[in-house]
């Protein structure tokens, strides 16, 4: 299902939507890193439900990326009080 289909005509008002629907298409699509054991094998499963193959984790994230900027700013800070 991922695969080439980053420049589908989904969108057809505009060349910026366009490749705002391209780049959510093509990060929804990407394999990422898992926090637990490290490989790329984290995929998206459903909304904002991502699964590693390799551990069969189960993590909450992005809708179409995997970390959200929201969620990064809250681990960070989540770790500064930790230490």
């Amino acid at each position: 299902y991922c695969e080439g289909i980053y420049m589908l005509n989904t969108q057809k008002y505009g060349a910026k939507l366009r490749k705002l629907v391209n780049a959510a298409l093509k990060s929804k699509c990407t394999r990422y890193e898992c926090p637990k054991c490290g490989k790329l094998k984290v995929v998206r499963k459903a909304y904002a439900l991502w699964k590693c193959k390799s551990c069969e984790s189960l993590f909450a994230g992005g809708a179409y990326s995997f970390a959200t900027d929201s969620g990064n700013v809250v681990r960070r800070t989540v770790a500064e009080y930790e230490s």
